[in-house]
C-alpha cells in the first residue's frame, strides 16, 4: 500500500494524541474504538518521541560546534518505522 501524504508534524500529532487522551478519559467508548484509539496514541507519541529525539540531536551538534557552527543540512533517518503514523501495525 503507497501512502501519498507525509506524517504529520509534531504539534498536530500532539493536538491529535490530546484529543484522543480526552476522548479516552470520558470512559463512554465501546471496548474496540478504545482500543483503536489507543492504538493510534501509541504510534503519535512514538512520532512525537522521534521528533523530539531529531530535534534534540540538532541541538547537540549546536551547541558542540558553538561559535564555529555553520548551517548544515541534517540527515534524518527514513528507516524509522515509529515515523509511519498511520496504519500502525501492533508491535
Amino acid at each position: 500500500m503507497v501512502r501519498t501524504h507525509k506524517p504529520p508534524d509534531f504539534e498536530q500529532a500532539l493536538t491529535e494524541l490530546e484529543a484522543l487522551v480526552e476522548r479516552l478519559e470520558g470512559g463512554d467508548l465501546a471496548l474496540e474504538e478504545a482500543l483503536k484509539l489507543f492504538e493510534r496514541g501509541v504510534a503519535l507519541t512514538r512520532h512525537c518521541q522521534a521528533s523530539l529525539q531529531a530535534a534534540q540531536q540538532k541541538v547537540e551538534i549546536l551547541l558542540k560546534r558553538g561559535a564555529e557552527a555553520h548551517p548544515e543540512a541534517f540527515a534524518e533517518d527514513d528507516g524509522d518505522e515509529d515515523e509511519d503514523v498511520e496504519g500502525v501495525e501492533p508491535p
